[in-house]
């Protein structure tokens, strides 16, 4: 007897590793007005929590309000044409899947990251196996806070104590627990064992076939 009906899963070193694109589109935003670019490494730390405040750690320390907007916009413009120019699925994530969706699973991806670019990577990644797809959008808090797991939930008619939460960051974490959903976190995304296991994380997965035998 399974324990749950429903998982739902973070994008973005989770499911997807966008971290290239990300920090393309980051310092595509930063040359355009001659702001220092960052590393790869820097941009995985800065990654979790929405665009807007991956923007404001991304400008130089005291950037003007009105600087982090332009360079904002200037990141979402490019995003939205180049999501998926490096971007690539973990190994064994879609196999996962569709063995779940086999199984009965009800699927959901929740995302910090823009609506729109959530939305067409997993159609592009995940057509026909997850079919809930919510990322950043107005009117809706975004991660940690719950609204956007009670959005999926509803969207899957399943309640919140029959589903579990798949993500590799601190923020997944917070999440889970502020949704009152139990957490996975892989290990094979942006944040390590120690940095999760100092922010709250107790369940832990190496691979993705892992994750099975905790749902």
């Amino acid at each position: 007897m399974r324990k749950y009906d429903a998982v739902i899963f973070d994008m973005d070193g989770t499911l997807l590793d966008t971290l290239e694109d990300l920090k393309d589109a980051v310092n595509y935003a930063l040359r355009a007005l001659a702001m220092p670019e960052r590393t790869l490494s820097e941009i995985r730390q800065f990654v979790g929590n929405g665009a807007q405040l991956l923007l404001k750690r991304a400008v130089p320390e005291g950037t003007q309000e009105a600087a982090v907007a332009r360079a904002l916009a200037l990141f979402r413009e490019y995003y939205g044409l180049h999501c998926n120019d490096k971007t690539k699925a973990y190994e064994g994530v879609v196999q996962l899947l569709r063995e779940l969706k086999a199984e009965g699973y009800a699927l959901a991806i929740v995302s910090n990251k823009p609506d729109p670019a959530v939305k067409e990577l997993a159609a592009i990644y995940f057509e026909g196996i997850v079919g809930t797809a919510i990322g950043e959008r107005s009117g809706a808090a975004k991660k940690p806070a719950p609204d956007t797991v009670y959005a999926a939930l509803g969207e899957l008619k399943v309640a919140a104590e029959r589903a579990v939460y798949v993500g590799d960051s601190e923020v997944d974490v917070m999440t889970a627990a502020n949704a009152g959903l139990p957490c996975i976190s892989v290990l094979w995304g942006f944040r390590d064992r120690e940095f999760l296991h100092e922010n709250g994380a107790d369940c832990f997965v190496e691979t993705p076939d892992e994750i099975r035998k905790y749902v």
